[in-house]
């Protein structure tokens, strides 16, 4: 959720800068995860926290919430005892799965730029 001072200095900037307004949006901290998560399919809250073993439940809901306010995420809550909530991607979400994968191949690129290369010493080592 971006608080209203903070969404005011976005639509600011995305009159120069849409990329910030998009990174406003899915920049938090498990945003994105949450989202590729999302994209194969609706899930439940517990299913959501199995993927994400490191997340809290606290931050989960946060984030979820967020994403919710934002438009991307749908939440359905399903009179049962105990509760059912799912969670699924919005038409506005689902928007997200081309971007989303494009992001994945440059951060592929971007990792091998950013890996030294394997030094003589080391590959002759591990050719014995």
């Amino acid at each position: 959720m971006i608080m209203r001072r903070e969404r005011e200095q976005v639509e600011a900037m995305a009159e120069w800068c849409n990329t910030e307004v998009v990174l406003s949006v899915v920049g938090g901290k498990w945003k994105l995860l949450i989202i590729r998560y999302l994209l194969l399919g609706t899930h439940r809250f517990g299913a959501l926290r199995q993927a994400m073993p490191t997340v809290t439940q606290r931050m989960l809901t946060r984030q979820l919430r967020e994403l919710e306010e934002d438009g991307l995420v749908s939440r359905k809550v399903y009179a049962e005892v105990p509760p059912k909530v799912e969670y699924t991607l919005t038409e506005v979400g689902e928007s997200l799965r081309d971007i989303i994968g494009q992001l994945d191949t440059w951060g592929s690129w971007y990792r091998e730029l950013r890996t030294p290369p394997a030094r003589d010493d080391e590959q002759s080592t591990s050719d014995s």
